[in-house]
């Protein structure tokens, strides 16, 4: 079967490259520069220095910084709309994933008359005539060099993917140094959000040779710089290391997909508004004690890549290593590893079932086909911290 793989035009990676930013916005010739960005990084003081960097251009510029937690289809629609009226003709993105997809996903859709219908998925976003530009300040996401973004549909209650080429953007200036003031949770969360990309990826149906040499990387990477970063923010080197894993699980998963797990994190952001990163990293050991007997191969290949030993010749055992070390990474770094934990009540666990056995897209690149009772017996192991014979 034919695949594609597809990547932004460019990709600038290193320590200061963000101070690059004027010489490549001459490329575009913009008469008004919109900057979107959330209210966190702005806070942290990165959209001023942003400002004051693109002041050199003489380029007006337009800031917007309203995002606050999960962005929602609505929002998208607001922003698209004001970076209309303000006569935007360039998007910078600056922030976490939720700021890249809303900024990435406005720019694209500044030129479309039907916005609703690109929204709602009944029609897939055409190609985009605004030039964008993302500046992650997290390493997880992936959302720079992706084609796909996430939003809460706030009718349905859960989350939903948007997925078009045009959202991916011109030019990805990944710099370590602006992950430097990511907070402890959210560079943890992130971080394994990422891993679940490589993972994922790894694992799907979709996989070709060529994601699997990006995602095999990222997986070699994470367990070098997950917890330095974590723990100790400042250190540049662990920063960039987890850089190079966002960067590279997100081409992975820009190409090959990802699977159950991101299904099932869907209904935990739409209807209890918990962090994507959170929820990914909360259900991964649960979902691939499940899933993991149909990929027993690529397993005992990513145990491997996390030095976790040997399996060749027991390939059973492989499962059971990467669980145990998805289960203790929660606790290395200090994220919930129970629903329960996150005040989910148990009584909504059927709901939640039956809303992620609706993500087909997902579930069907997934290398074991989960009907709605397997994926409900998923979320009570991950409320009760179930695992094998183990009860935490």
């Amino acid at each position: 079967m034919a695949s594609d793989f597809r990547m932004p035009g460019n990709v600038k990676f290193g320590v200061g490259a963000h101070k690059n930013l004027p010489e490549e916005i001459e490329k575009y010739s913009p008469t008004k520069i919109a900057i979107v960005s959330d209210k966190g990084v702005a806070n942290a003081g990165l959209v001023k220095k942003l400002e004051n960097i693109l002041e050199q251009t003489g380029v007006p510029i337009f800031t917007f910084t309203e995002i606050v937690g999960e962005p929602t289809f609505k929002l998208v629609e607001t922003v698209t709309h004001k970076l209309r009226e303000e006569n935007c003709d360039l998007v910078i993105g600056i922030g976490g994933g939720s700021a890249l997809d809303v900024a990435k996903t406005a720019a694209a859709l500044l030129a479309q008359e039907k916005i609703a219908h690109f929204l709602s998925g009944r029609e897939q976003i055409g190609p985009r005539s605004t030039p964008c530009i993302l500046l992650p300040t997290t390493s997880g996401t992936g959302s720079e060099v992706t084609m796909n973004a996430i939003f809460g549909d706030e009718e349905q209650g859960l989350k939903r993917g948007i997925v078009s080429p045009a959202l991916l953007p011109d030019l990805a200036i990944i710099d370590p140094e602006l992950t430097v003031s990511c907070p402890a949770r959210v560079s943890a969360s992130s971080g394994v959000d990422a891993f679940t990309h490589a993972i994922e990826s790894y694992i799907s149906v979709r996989g070709t040779p060529l994601t699997k040499i990006f995602a095999e990387k990222a997986m070699r990477l994470f367990p070098k710089y997950i917890t330095r970063a974590v723990h100790n923010g400042t250190d540049l080197e662990s920063r960039t290391g987890m850089a190079w894993v966002s960067a590279l699980a997100g081409v992975s998963l820009a190409n090959a997909g990802v699977g159950a797990v991101h299904a099932l994190a869907y209904p935990l952001g739409g209807k209890f508004h918990i962090e994507h990163g959170v929820a990914n990293a909360l259900l991964m050991p649960y979902v691939f004690e499940k899933i993991g007997k149909t990929c027993t191969d690529e397993l005992v290949e990513v145990a491997s890549f996390l030095q976790l030993g040997d399996y060749s010749q027991h390939p059973n055992k492989a499962l059971d290593a990467v669980v145990h070390y998805l289960l203790e990474l929660l606790d290395t770094l200090n994220l919930p590893s129970t629903l329960k934990e996150l005040g989910i009540p148990e009584d909504s666990l059927p709901a939640l079932a039956e809303s992620a056995s609706k993500v087909d897209r997902l579930l069907a690149n997934t290398p074991y086909k989960l009907t709605e009772e397997a994926i409900k017996e998923i979320y009570e192991n991950a409320y009760f911290g179930k695992v094998g014979v183990l009860v935490k």
